[in-house]
């Protein structure tokens, strides 16, 4: 592909992530798949519910895209709050508890799929939210800032695995509270 074929765009990226799935996978793969199909589906529903679109299943989780940070952190925060319900009604061995990260950035399409740095930063803030949580950029929490009734844990300049400059990173946290620095 040469460089005027490549068609680039700018998105919003989710990546979502089951904490754990290897452990229960390996307790009773069979129930661990089946569960999983039941939770991602609710997950895929909330993202069309939202506006976005599922452009890849990641065996235990998904990508997907929103022209909106807002929508997509908003499909986030309903994804996760769906998750804790189902747990609550959910034995010890069937929790699923995800982890979630949103980036704002150019992506590169490639058919149906989106390749390029905005989803290998959301796949890195991924993995810094905390099980159970939301982890976003500082170019999502600029756009969601003031439209959202979210606090933030602003956890500064992150390096990461195969980025090479830092990124700016926010945990989000339920409630209003504004950005608090971690030490």
């Amino acid at each position: 592909m040469t460089e005027p074929d490549l068609v680039r765009r700018l998105t919003t990226i989710m990546d979502i992530d089951v904490v754990g799935f290897s452990t229960m996978s390996a307790r009773d793969e069979e129930h661990a798949l089946g569960l999983l199909n039941a939770r991602m589906a609710t997950a895929q529903a909330l993202v069309k519910h939202h506006r976005g679109r599922v452009f890849k299943l990641t065996g235990d989780g998904l990508l997907a895209e929103f022209a909106s940070p807002v929508e997509a952190v908003r499909a986030a925060l309903e994804i996760q709050e769906a998750m804790r319900a189902a747990n609550g009604q959910a034995g010890p061995n069937d929790q699923f508890v995800l982890r979630i990260g949103v980036n704002l950035g150019d992506v590169v399409e490639s058919g149906d799929d989106l390749m390029g740095d905005a989803v290998n930063v959301a796949a890195r803030l991924e993995s810094l939210a905390s099980p159970g949580g939301i982890c976003v950029s500082a170019a999502v929490y600029e756009q969601i800032e003031g439209k959202l009734t979210l606090g933030a844990e602003d956890m500064g300049e992150q390096h990461v695995k195969n980025i090479p400059r830092a990124i700016h990173a926010y945990r989000l946290t339920l409630g209003g509270a504004p950005p608090s620095v971690r030490r």
